[in-house]
């Protein structure tokens, strides 16, 4: 079970270069529900989970490199590039903060898992953390995905405007 808020980013902090990040590639095989191939640095493996936002199943088991050049020809849309940093939070808590590339250049989210759905709901975020968009399903990775550069474009806007 994963059970994750999602929240757009006001500001990168200072000393991000100091914490531990990983490019990651993703694509998407199928959206509802999520089936998603990834590439973090040299680890590869695919994702099912279910329809959610806060709290929704997820299985997930490592693949070849081999595997994701073979499943990579049957995603669908945009894959998405990012940087994921990964930021020691208070009660051991990680935000892990992405900073897209190509496409999405600009786009900046920052997601938090939590043990319970109480941690969830109580969790105040810190001052670099901007608008929570956890129950909005087009900011959802696997939603990026599908959209053409017009949609892009205007998401990208919106986004700009309402951190």
């Amino acid at each position: 079970m994963e059970i994750e808020r999602k929240f757009l980013v006001k500001y990168v902090p200072d000393n991000i270069s100091e914490y531990v990040h990983h490019e990651v590639s993703q694509g998407y095989i199928y959206t509802s529900p999520v089936i998603r191939i990834r590439r973090s640095d040299d680890r590869f493996y695919l994702t099912v989970k279910s329809d959610g936002f806060l709290k929704r199943e997820e299985f997930e088991i490592d693949i070849t490199e081999e595997a994701f050049k073979d499943l990579s020809l049957k995603c669908k849309g945009n894959i998405i590039s990012k940087t994921r940093y990964k930021i020691p939070l208070e009660d051991g808590l990680t935000a892990e903060l992405d900073v897209f590339h190509g496409a999405f250049e600009g786009l900046m989210y920052v997601e938090v898992e939590f043990p319970t759905e109480e941690a969830a709901n109580s969790f105040i975020a810190p001052d670099y953390f901007g608008r929570d968009v956890t129950e909005s399903e087009g900011y959802q990775n696997s939603s990026l995905s599908a959209m053409d550069k017009d949609e892009i474009r205007r998401f990208l806007e919106d986004v700009i405007v309402n951190k």
